[in-house]
């Protein structure tokens, strides 16, 4: 669990913070009526079988599901403090364990009828790729179930807890079925059928001169998982940007990764140059590999993007609005990755690496 990644502050809360928040025996969110009578419908649908609570908490939902609605319920929390508050509820009868959801897998492949996300998801800085890592463990028939508060019902100085319309879009989009509710106030999205599609999608606007040359930078960290942002304008794209007078495409990229993620490239490959056609104008990217860097992503540009992600390659196929210029240069780089993308002229410069 990290706190919300939406603004330029954001930054990783250990689990020791929250294990002390437990200990001190605060809790979350009450488990309200409304959100009872959800689970008990949501349940009615899916059938018997196994359940998972992700970021359990004290207990409370893991121990509703497991005793009210009849299933063989695990739980788990990245936070020692509020496992140990969930077997002292619980006892035996439900499997809890220390689990972080963002660094690690946390259940079996399509083994669970009901997966419960609740009051947790705006924690995650990575929320978009864990929630269709979730999807992932559905058995055929089920559905995740994410409940959060909603940004645009609190105060500013609380909004870092919530999600907005468009973090709620970016969720369901994972997904081929999606039904929401409104439940205690909170928002809650029953999600089936994990799958969803990529498409491709331009900035608002036509480009100005200066802007026909450009660089899109491809950083993957250790696990293979590729950085994209997502954008104030509702879309995924990879760091990078216009190369300015007098530079290079390999500097403007390191330039352009430094000034929207806060990365220091130290190693770079041109891989290929690519030109396409949009709004009347010829459009170069350079796509440029980063083979190494330091640092941790941040918001560094809040006008340009919400948050920076890390992504498997096989989730992009699902993840919705991606930048013209970033699905080619993901591509070129990683073929195979986009079924069906229609590549512009494409000038490689590098094997892909």
């Amino acid at each position: 669990m990290t706190t919300p990644s939406s603004g330029p502050a954001a930054s990783p809360v250990p689990p020791a913070h929250w294990s002390a928040h437990y200990e001190a025996g605060k809790d979350f969110q009450v488990l309200g009526e409304e959100e009872k009578a959800l689970y008990r419908r949501v349940a009615s649908a899916v059938g018997a079988g196994r359940a998972l609570d992700v970021g359990c908490g004290t207990g409370a939902l893991a121990a509703f599901v497991h005793d009210e609605l009849g299933y063989e319920t695990e739980g788990v929390d990245f936070a020692e403090g509020g496992v140990a508050r969930a077997r002292e509820r619980c006892g035996d009868r439900i499997a809890l364990r220390v689990a972080d959801a963002e660094r690690e897998p946390v259940g079996e492949a399509g083994a669970y009828a009901l997966v419960t996300v609740r009051c947790v998801a705006p924690y995650w800085g990575d929320r978009a790729r864990v929630v269709r890592e979730l999807g992932g463990l559905l058995a055929e028939g089920g559905a995740l179930v994410v409940v959060t508060h909603v940004a645009e019902r609190l105060p500013e100085s609380r909004r870092a807890i919530a999600l907005d319309e468009d973090e709620l879009v970016v969720l369901e989009a994972a997904f081929e079925e999606c039904e929401r509710y409104d439940v205690d106030g909170l928002a809650a999205l029953v999600l089936r059928r994990p799958g969803g599609a990529y498409s491709i999608a331009e900035m608002a606007g036509e480009p100005v001169a200066q802007a026909m040359l450009g660089a899109g930078v491809v950083v993957t960290d250790p696990d293979g998982r590729l950085l994209l942002g997502r954008s104030a304008r509702g879309m995924w794209s990879l760091p990078g940007g216009k190369v300015d007078a007098g530079e290079s495409v390999t500097d403007a990229a390191v330039r352009e990764l430094a000034e929207e993620t806060g990365l220091t490239a130290t190693s770079t490959r041109l891989l290929a140059l690519l030109h396409d056609d949009h709004a009347g104008l010829r459009r170069v990217t350079a796509a440029v590999r980063a083979l190494a860097w330091h640092g941790t992503p941040q918001v560094t540009e809040p006008h340009l993007f919400r948050r920076w992600e890390w992504h498997g390659r096989a989730q992009l196929r699902t993840l919705g609005a991606l930048f013209t210029p970033s699905a080619h240069v993901i591509e070129v780089a990683f073929p195979g990755t986009l079924p069906g993308l229609a590549l512009p002229h494409v000038y490689p410069l590098a094997p892909p690496a």
